[in-house]
């Protein structure tokens, strides 16, 4: 094994975990929602799923032979399809091993293994952690990822992690210490698939015709990768520098080709780490993610846009690199500036003339900084904490860009939400609902549903735009605090017609979203949509599962990994039959 090296957000002390009392969202304000359904012209198809790749007998045993496994159980670790791209007939992905478990890990400070029905998190207790010299315990769950073709018309999954290996002692150590392929894009004939590295991020390159792998490299300055976009025949990437996007962000322009795939250069210097990009009415958009290090406003999550593409040479240059301007901020909308800090935006798209970004918000990230800050006395602070800092997905669009100061509404979201004043009750501190200084067009955030809090994936395509949630309300029962008297009652309990992550559509910029499905596409267990990609008649759907234990075939519950799936549309959504997707029972407290 190699050695291995991660960086790591900051952990939450575990005398701070103990005033915290419940791992819920706070429910969504009052605010109409249409919960009419969208129609698309078929029911969701799975094409792929991530099979069991290790046999597990409990938190911190040896890993027994198999799979197939003649003693423990079946353990799937490849839980999101983190990467996705699409060139003709081919969808080219890469995945994510056991994400929610390093999520909770590094930027949560979970260190104690958990072992439940759904999934186990092992942390510091994993063979891999006790055998591999510099693995951070938060990480001890980690796997490498996995590269796969699927050719969809031959409906063929090939498992391309294979070509990297044989290529050479190099590339196999590159994709064998990567976090996750995170981004993929294609263009010119090459696909490229990208994710954060122990020291940097690492690239790997295939012909997008042949499939032939054509090698890869680490580019060591950035230390994270999420998306690739194309503009006007060129493909750009966003990234963050520094592990964790410490040192801010960068937007990279790759004049790739077969000869030589990783050729970029910068074209943007942002304050914060890029999350996702779009093109925008002749620019190129991005949203941002708060800086690791030190936060100020100038680095809190952003939307950002460049220069025209037509200006001067065509594409942007070197040149444009600190001429990008800021379109909207976080701190214009959440009140609470402690919160504030913990936003990060999520997916964009431009449709109907404007440009729709969403929020996410890690759930009880909010709660960590505050605790962190404030250091509440009691359970009873430390419930009132948790209860006004959680944030649910808000839905944003700006018109006038070319103006000095954009035109933007507020879709989904609240026009109050909680702020804390230390200095109110002599010095004892107090919450007050403050204005946002927004009224939301159509309804509360989470499209209604309080444990929405990723705006996850955004593709526009038959006349519609998607939007791909993530819905952490099945895995939020796993609480060791959720049944306290009266913690759930303030903050809603999640309701299990609900579980799995949320597809809505806009059909209309003037209308509001309706639901094409809210419960995982068919797998409840699905908590998130994490990318997706569209061709004209149907959408390219890459899940989160994290639920690596639920791996029996033959119980009445769906399976976890990753899930690829298509759903097809027409070019009038408005007027096709409506989705129906399986449905399978919830078995109460597994």
């Amino acid at each position: 094994m190699h050695r291995i090296r991660f960086f790591a957000r900051s952990l939450l002390p575990a005398a701070v975990l103990a005033v915290i009392p419940v791992l819920v969202a706070t429910p969504a304000a009052s605010g109409a929602v249409r919960a009419d359904t969208a129609r698309v012209s078929s029911r969701p198809e799975l094409l792929a799923k991530a099979a069991p790749d290790e046999c597990f007998a409990g938190p911190g045993q040896p890993y027994p032979a198999g799979p197939p496994c003649k003693s423990g159980q079946a353990k799937v670790n490849q839980s999101y399809v983190w990467g996705l791209t699409k060139s003709g007939d081919r969808v080219w992905f890469g995945t994510g091993a056991n994400v929610q478990c390093l999520t909770l890990g590094t930027s949560l400070g979970q260190s104690a293994p958990v072992q439940n029905d759904d999934y186990a998190c092992e942390y510091g207790s994993s063979q891999l952690s006790k055998n591999t010299k510099g693995l951070a315990a938060p990480l001890g769950d980690w796997r490498p990822p996995k590269v796969y073709l699927y050719q969809t018309s031959s409906r063929q999954l090939t498992d391309k992690t294979g070509d990297i290996n044989k290529a050479s002692s190099t590339d196999s150590q590159r994709i064998n210490t990567t976090v996750g392929i995170r981004a993929a894009g294609s263009n010119n004939g090459v696909v490229l698939l990208a994710g954060p590295s122990l020291l940097g991020i690492n690239l790997f390159a295939f012909d997008s015709a042949s499939g032939r792998y054509l090698g890869s490299t680490s580019i060591n300055q950035y230390g994270n990768i999420r998306h690739f976009v194309v503009a006007d025949g060129v493909l750009y990437a966003g990234v963050g520098l520094g592990p964790d996007g410490i040192a801010g962000g960068a937007v990279l322009r790759f004049s790739s080709d077969k000869s030589n795939p990783f050729k970029y250069t910068v074209v943007a210097n942002l304050p914060a780490q890029v999350a996702d990009l779009v093109v925008h009415q002749g620019r190129i958009a991005v949203t941002t993610w708060p800086s690791a290090g030190g936060y100020t406003k100038a680095n809190s999550a952003a939307v950002w846009t460049s220069p025209r593409l037509a200006d001067g040479r065509p594409g942007l240059t070197e040149a444009d690199a600190n001429a990008w301007k800021q379109v909207w901020s976080v701190n214009s909308y959440e009140p609470d500036p402690t919160v504030a800090r913990t936003y990060g935006l999520g997916a964009l798209a431009s449709y109907g003339g404007y440009l729709y970004w969403g929020t996410m918000h890690v759930p009880l990230k909010a709660t960590q900084t505050f605790v962190s800050r404030y250091k509440p006395a009691n359970q009873q602070q430390g419930a009132l904490a948790v209860k006004n800092t959680q944030r649910t997905a808000s839905i944003f669009r700006a018109g006038d860009l070319d103006k000095s100061r954009a035109s933007v509404d507020l879709l989904y979201g609240e026009s109050q939400l909680p702020a804390y004043d230390p200095k109110a009750g002599g010095g004892a501190g107090a919450w007050r609902l403050v204005s946002t200084g927004y009224k939301p067009k159509f309804g509360a955030s989470g499209f209604g549903n309080a444990y929405n809090t990723y705006t996850w994936s955004m593709v526009v395509t038959g006349g519609a735009l998607y939007v791909g949630t993530m819905d952490w309300g099945y895995i939020s029962r796993y609480s060791p605090a959720a049944a306290r008297p009266g913690v759930q009652a303030a903050l809603g309990t999640p309701d299990p017609k609900s579980y799995g992550s949320d597809l809505w559509a806009f059909t209309d910029p003037q209308r509001a979203a309706t639901a094409v499905d809210t419960t995982g596409l068919g797998n409840y267990l699905n908590y998130g949509i994490r990318t997706m990609v569209a061709d004209g008649s149907a959408i390219y759907l890459g899940m989160a599962n994290p639920m690596n234990l639920r791996t029996d075939k033959t119980d009445k519950v769906p399976e976890g990994g990753w899930e690829l799936i298509r759903l097809r549309t027409s070019p009038d959504i408005r007027t096709s039959p409506d989705i129906r997707t399986k449905s399978y029972r919830v078995r109460s407290g597994s």
